[in-house]
């Protein structure tokens, strides 16, 4: 274990890699609740997805080089570097113009993100024995819980009363604080390591997803626009596997990703980041503009999500001592698609009631499919390799988030496309790209019966990945009656 950052202020430390963590834990719940506000005043619905995943991507692409450039030059410059990245990207975010610019800057809040989770678990791994890390990460635990139960609240009350600026400047005081504290707290002594950084890898994969994300988003483009940004992301996707298999310290180590359990675990988890972020991006659209709720309720319904999520992991240890891992892992992510179908049951008439507790089962499901494969994953490795194959399981959720914001953006304005026409469309267009379009669209049944119809289509995506999950958690290899004490799984599990 490394001893590079002193044990002497690690309450201190621990208090301040909690407050950087709630800073880009709370911002997918604040912006998914205020995004139809500010898609209201800037415009360019069409851009919607595009905010979510433009964050996403940077942070997913970056979380690797992060994490070698904490070995080459040290924990905290590299992450109050990223700190102050994700601070100018917040500033700028809140001064945007127009949704490109928007974009733009989440982009670059993305990029100061990707070097938060990384080196802060990075730090606990430095300041805490084995032993000692589970307390430390249900402390951690706890922080995302809480910022999903707040950041509905706190978006939902600044969109009502303040500038929606404000969402992304909330940011600048909590970061200010983290990076005093850690230039005062966390003292390291820097022994240099060498490191080859795959930046080449690191690029491929960037265009690649890039072109796919643009493809999937201007589905109204020219045949040979098409063609050609998907000859850009087959091409550039085979380059980056040939890269990554002769890459001294690849992004993606090809043998890790290839053993079965680590394969089948990161597939499931990818799907259900796609269906979760597809949740938190199309469910406030639909309690605002077609139930006609405030911002704070379709805040609330997102909170039921993360209500179910820690709920799940604390009974955990429970399931497994009772039923064992395979069938509290089965069993328990049947709850993902039944959360999920409760969405097509939503009407214009139904209560945001029904919309909380698809919320909170698909939450259940996604914090006992989370849990199970890390647990299952680091067990089924070598201690050398846990830090990388945990690291798989984070990618594989952001790279599932991406691509899910993008995939369910794009099924929403093709249902729209397909739905409306005539003044209908024109009045939906319209209402989309006022300030307070959601609450007008609401109040005229027309448009509204249009909307509903196209939502529908994002929310039969959205089961359809879900389903796939649950199918995909039974070709995760688990030992018949494995069982499991806390969050500890049997060695058998490495054989598997």
């Amino acid at each position: 274990m490394s001893n590079a950052a002193q044990r002497s202020n690690r309450v201190l430390i621990v208090a301040t890699i909690m407050l950087a963590t709630f800073m880009v834990a709370i911002e997918a719940t604040i912006v998914a609740t205020a995004m139809p506000r500010i898609v209201g005043e800037l415009g360019g619905f069409s851009y919607y997805s595009w905010v979510f995943s433009a964050f996403l991507l940077a942070q997913s692409t970056t979380t690797v080089i992060y994490g070698k450039l904490s070995d080459i030059f040290g924990r905290k410059p590299v992450l109050i570097g990223g700190i102050l990245i994700f601070l100018v990207g917040s500033l700028l975010c809140g001064l945007a113009w127009s949704m490109m610019s928007l974009v733009l800057f989440r982009l670059l809040q993305g990029l100061g993100a990707g070097a938060i989770q990384p080196v802060t678990m990075t730090i606990i791994g430095d300041l805490f024995k084995l032993e000692e890390r589970g307390r430390v990460q249900g402390a951690m635990a706890t922080v995302w819980a809480t910022s999903a139960v707040v950041g509905p609240l706190a978006g939902g009350i600044i969109v009502d009363n303040i500038s929606w600026a404000w969402i992304f400047w909330i940011n600048l005081p909590i970061g200010v604080i983290s990076i005093i504290a850690f230039m005062v707290f966390l003292k390291e002594d820097v022994a240099h390591k060498q490191a080859k950084i795959d930046y080449l890898g690191s690029v491929l994969f960037s265009i690649s997803i890039v072109a796919l994300l643009v493809m999937l988003t201007e589905t109204d483009a020219s045949a040979w626009i098409l063609l050609s940004l998907f000859a850009v992301f087959v091409v550039t996707g085979l380059l980056f596997l040939a890269q990554e298999k002769r890459a001294p310290e690849p992004i993606i180590s090809i043998p890790l990703w290839s053993r079965r359990l680590i394969a089948t675990s990161n597939t499931a988890t990818l799907l259900a980041g796609m269906a979760l972020i597809g949740l938190s991006t199309i469910l406030p659209l639909y309690v605002q503009g077609v139930l006609g709720r405030s911002p704070l309720v379709a805040g609330f319904t997102l909170t039921m999500l993360v209500v179910g999520w820690p709920l799940a992991v604390m009974l955990s240890s429970r399931f497994y001592k009772a039923f064992g891992i395979r069938r509290t892992l089965r069993v328990g992510s049947l709850m993902f698609p039944f959360g999920a179908c409760f969405l097509l049951f939503l009407t214009p008439d139904s209560s945001p009631v029904v919309a909380g507790a698809g919320s909170f089962f698909m939450g259940f499901g996604m914090g006992l499919i989370s849990l199970t494969s890390i647990v299952l994953v680091q067990d089924s490795v070598e201690w050398s390799m846990r830090g990388s194959a945990t690291a798989s399981i984070i990618f594989s959720r952001s790279l599932g988030n991406t691509l899910g914001a993008t995939v369910l953006g794009a099924i929403l304005n093709a249902g729209i496309n397909h739905y409306a026409s005539g003044d209908a469309a024109a009045g939906l267009h319209e209402a989309l790209n006022q300030p307070t379009g959601l609450s007008a669209l609401a109040a005229d049944p027309a448009i509204r019966s249009v909307f509903n119809a196209a939502l529908h289509w994002s929310f039969w995506g959205v089961v359809v990945v879900a389903v796939l999950t649950f199918f995909t958690t039974w070709l995760i290899p688990v030992g018949h009656g494995q069982k499991g004490e806390g969050a500890a799984v049997p060695s058998e599990a490495a054989s598997h």
